[in-house]
């Protein structure tokens, strides 16, 4: 069972080591991806006992103090969301990542949208308004099996793949995440986002020690293996500039 939980959040734009701000109208995630990271300090941070995925806590004061924050802070990129999909399920009933677009839209701050979720097309009417705007997709493998194996709250491939396509149509930027590398088919996954990504991310598995005994648990454990991951990402980046996309390896 899923542990909700409305909290007033004390900020909601926060610095951020990779862009300028950060922003996360959630603490905690519905999509229980196996191998996040966050799943290893979040629980501590946050004082939840509950298994990653089965608790979220919900910034219910976010637009409000977000539109605070943004009338006194200086003009800079910001990242949605950097730790706990913005766009997770509970994303469709509260609004929250929503409310937060509309307030940011009249100061034209930079924003990057990074999501497993094809919610996110619900805000296309939104999106198009910004000036400066990426959005992308988490896509770790081309398969929908092995998603629903180690992202199993997360929407399917195929479906991150046909909302990654109805954003391209509105003439955005996008990218596409691929990490940590997952057991995949290199030439397939790069002929499903050809003519759809701008930009390719790759980036292996961190903390993988972590993960070990789930790999061991599916026999997985050939994936695992930093050989997997420097090779796959070799062959990732040569299919991807082949097809003229962009291409940057995090490891």
């Amino acid at each position: 069972m899923l542990k909700i939980a409305e909290i007033q959040a004390r900020s909601l734009l926060n610095k951020s080591k990779i862009f300028d701000y950060c922003l996360n109208p959630f603490l905690g995630c519905q999509h229980a991806c196996c191998y996040c990271y966050a799943g290893l300090f979040m629980r501590r941070y946050s004082g939840h006992a509950e298994p990653w995925g089965k608790f979220v806590d919900v910034k219910i004061n976010g637009p409000e103090l977000l539109k605070r924050q943004l009338s006194r802070a200086r003009r800079g990129s910001i990242w949605i969301a950097s730790v706990c999909d913005a766009y997770q399920p509970l994303e469709e009933k509260y609004q929250l990542t929503r409310k937060c677009l509309q307030e940011i839209i009249p100061w034209q701050f930079p924003v990057f949208i990074q999501t497993k979720s094809d919610l996110v097309v619900r805000d296309l009417d939104l999106l198009t308004e910004f000036q400066e705007l990426e959005v992308g997709f988490s896509l770790a493998t081309d398969s929908d099996k092995v998603a629903a194996l180690f992202e199993p709250g997360a929407p399917s491939i195929t479906r991150r793949i046909k909302a990654l396509e109805k954003i391209k149509a509105k003439s955005i930027r996008t990218f596409v995440f691929i990490g940590p590398l997952l057991p995949l088919n290199p030439t397939r996954l790069i002929k499903l986002i050809s003519g759809l990504a701008d930009k390719v991310f790759l980036d292996r598995l961190n903390y993988a020690e972590q993960f070990l005994k789930f790999y061991l648990e599916h026999g997985l454990e050939k994936f695992y293996q930093e050989s997997y991951f420097q090779n796959t990402a070799q062959e990732l980046v040569a299919l991807a500039q082949a097809e003229g996309i962009e291409t940057e390896k995090l490891f």
